[in-house]
């Protein structure tokens, strides 16, 4: 059996729309692939940058777990449920479309691209109550309380199937080691940063592996990375 099996980043899909530029893992609106339509529950990798001002409108989901994380920039959340929430840099939030929820985001800056990962998970159930199940909260701009965002190093995210994921960033050199049962599998989203004339900036990112049947992984980051890890059903 093949544990591992990594998908490259200039192996996904692209399209660049002028005010979105995204990468799909998996077969996603107009990129099909019939040999990348999804990994057990994980439905949607998708690495998307937005132009300043710009955003996808309002639009409906069901019955599917969605994670967004923020790689740079800030990206404005709002839904039907009547939470609105800033995303930023690091921060992750998730959604359980379940019966119904109609949201919208927009990247917050005047100026600056927003970077962000969006995955869909399916979950185990139809029909559970939708919301936006945030792991803590905080005051937006209008001081009203937003659910929001597990803090960036190893939080878990619980999911509505029996699986779930983690946020980790990691300095060059570091160590991360997960355990896992051997029926288990694992998928990892990573999103590589540098430094250039004392910023902090993207790098080549986006790349994911798909690891099947191990009971245990460890991970060590060649350079300074953010990364998801997901324990899928």
């Amino acid at each position: 059996m093949n544990l591992i099996t990594l998908r490259k980043s200039d192996d996904r899909g692209h399209a660049n729309h002028g005010w979105l530029d995204s990468r799909f893992s998996f077969s996603f609106a107009d990129y099909h692939d019939r040999e990348h339509m999804n990994f057990r529950a994980l439905r949607v990798i998708n690495e998307d940058h937005i132009a300043p001002g710009m955003g996808f409108g309002t639009h409906p989901h069901r019955d599917m777990e969605i994670i967004t994380y923020v790689v740079s920039g800030a990206l404005r959340h709002q839904d039907s449920m009547g939470n609105t929430a800033v995303m930023r840099a690091g921060d992750v939030q998730r959604i359980s479309a379940g019966t119904g929820i109609a949201h919208s985001e927009f990247n917050d800056s005047p100026a600056e691209p927003v970077h962000l990962l969006q995955i869909w998970i399916m979950p185990d159930q139809q029909g559970r109550d939708a919301g936006l199940r945030g792991e803590g909260i905080r005051p937006d701009r209008a001081g009203r309380t937003a659910p929001h965002c597990v803090e960036p190093w190893a939080r878990r995210i619980d999911l509505d199937q029996s699986g779930c994921g983690r946020v980790c960033r990691a300095n060059r050199g570091r160590r991360h080691n997960q355990a896992h049962a051997s029926a288990r599998t694992a998928c990892v989203g990573a999103a590589h940063r540098r430094r250039a004339r004392g910023k902090r900036r993207d790098a080549r990112g986006g790349r994911c592996a798909a690891v099947s049947a191990a009971e245990a992984l460890e991970l060590r980051a060649a350079a300074s990375a953010h990364f998801l890890l997901f324990d899928l059903n």
